[in-house]
């Protein structure tokens, strides 16, 4: 039996049609399925977040607790404790509304009555929230993006998992960390993720002065000044902080967006962080210009790799920002590339 010359090009032709289906329905599949992953741990760090902020609520509610002469604001924190450990336990189906309970909770408490260190501590938790529910949700939508075509329903390339699903709950009216009634300053800081050749990061490390005792790890870097751009306060601060000159235009970045809500020196600040990444040969960083008050805050410095940061915050000295030994890869990668890449939030 003989094939003509047309029969074998329509049937190469065919063959390649299918191939070229199947290779699409395979990376789709792929795809879908690292979307779904991506939705899982999404929802896992907003669980994670959410868990946390039920923990704070429960710190407020015995913080305003009072006695029995203010029955209102005892009932009140009696409320707010019951709300917190409701949401602890919560399930899936439940924790929408639960969790907008506690936020309009939340919204009625008087932030003057609480603590600085509590007012931070309640503005960060609300700042994780945020940002991790708006994580999920980006990832729901990529992953129902692709889901929902048509192709990709026909050819039940999504399997049986589960469609994700959006998370909404409403945000306090009056979020501690934007209040203006404990926060005292509001900044936008310019910081560095530094790296020698050999791929080490250089930490500064420090103290609030009024509570010299606990010692912290952190990025070079800090406020910008009016009429600064992001990069000129980066290098500015890079000089002041250690001594070493850097062009802004070798800068990559901002890679990351990180708002932080902390007391220091006796003020509660809301700093919103953008980070570069910067590689340069090793050197001795020598203080060149500090100011007072980081003369007396900045205390030492370390060239460190991701497992001298795991060492320091086993050793109860934090590293900020948080699991910074996770991300130095990635900005490693952005330090030595030619390209800025996407800025993205991070704790």
């Amino acid at each position: 039996m003989t094939f003509s010359a047309t029969t074998v090009l329509v049937l190469a032709l065919i063959a390649a049609v299918v191939i070229a289906i199947g290779l699409w329905a395979y990376s789709t599949a792929n795809r879908l399925d690292r979307l779904h992953v991506r939705s899982d741990q999404s929802w896992q760090a907003l669980d994670a977040a959410l868990a946390r902020r039920a923990v704070v609520a429960r710190s407020v509610a015995m913080a305003i607790a009072s006695p029995v002469s203010d029955p209102a604001r005892s009932e009140q924190a009696k409320q707010l404790s019951a709300l917190g450990a409701v949401a602890e336990r919560a399930g899936r189906g439940d924790r929408e509304t639960v969790e907008n309970q506690l936020s309009s909770a939340l919204s009625a408490i008087d932030i003057g009555m609480l603590r600085p260190q509590l007012v931070a501590e309640l503005a960060d938790a609300e700042a994780r929230v945020l940002i991790a529910r708006r994580f999920h949700n980006d990832a729901v939508r990529d992953t129902l993006a692709l889901r929902t075509r048509r192709p990709v329903r026909l050819l039940h390339l999504g399997g049986t998992a589960p469609l994700p699903t959006y998370f909404e709950i409403t945000e306090r009216a009056t979020p501690a960390a934007s209040t203006g009634l404990s926060v005292d300053t509001i900044r936008t800081t310019a910081r560095i993720v530094l790296f020698d050749e050999n791929d080490r990061t250089l930490l500064m490390r420090g103290n609030d002065p009024k509570t010299p005792e606990v010692s912290f790890w952190f990025t070079v870097g800090g406020g910008v000044e009016p009429g600064e751009s992001l990069r000129v306060a980066a290098v500015r601060e890079l000089y002041e902080e250690t001594g070493h000159r850097a062009d802004p235009a070798s800068l990559r970045g901002p890679i990351w967006r990180r708002v932080a809500v902390f007391p220091f020196n006796g003020d509660l600040i809301r700093s919103e962080e953008l980070f570069f990444a910067l590689r340069v040969r090793g050197f001795e960083p020598r203080a060149a210009n500090q100011t007072t008050i980081e003369r007396r805050s900045i205390t030492g410095h370390q060239w460190c790799t991701a497992a001298d940061i795991v060492a320091l915050d086993q050793s109860c000295e934090t590293v900020y920002p948080y699991h910074l030994d996770e991300l130095l890869a990635e900005a490693a990668e952005a330090a030595s590339g030619s390209v800025d890449p996407e800025v993205r939030s991070i704790r």
